[in-house]
């Protein structure tokens, strides 16, 4: 699976771990930034990430920042964007198996990397289940249309 990835300054370490946990499991990383701790603001990033997965159908995108709230924030603002913020691994099975989530969405100051470890495994195996969900995920879509 290919991944985009991105963060602002407060969440770096976690992105750098990110990457490689990714790569690691054999999946292709596009890490679009930034390289360094010198402040940024996150909705610059959000929108480098969430345009790429629109652009890349079968991409998925991962966003950081202290607490991943901003991100999610900023993310959930496109049209096609399924952000999900999650602090554990059931929360994020879920995100992708009843909410067919397409950014996953996390915080480098609320989660430590084992936890985070596992989010990001339980997010990237799980596939949306359709079936009853898939009525609520187009209602979603439409939402502010």
């Amino acid at each position: 699976m290919k991944f985009y990835i991105g963060t602002d300054h407060a969440g770096i370490e976690l992105k750098d771990y990110t990457v490689e946990l990714l790569k690691q499991k054999g999946h292709e990383v596009v890490d679009l930034g930034p390289y360094s701790k010198d402040r940024v603001d996150y909705p610059d990033f959000a929108q480098k990430v969430c345009q790429s997965v629109l652009e890349d159908e079968n991409s998925k995108g991962i966003l950081i920042c202290g607490t991943g709230i901003g991100m999610s924030m900023a993310a959930n603002k496109f049209d096609g964007i399924r952000a999900a913020l999650c602090h554990n691994e059931y929360s994020a099975a879920m995100a992708r198996e009843h909410n067919d989530a397409n950014i996953l969405c996390l915080g480098e100051r609320v989660s430590g990397e084992g936890m985070i470890e596992a989010i990001v495994k339980a997010w990237q195996s799980s596939s949306f289940e359709g079936g009853r969900h898939a009525n609520r995920v187009e209602k979603i879509n439409k939402l502010g249309s």
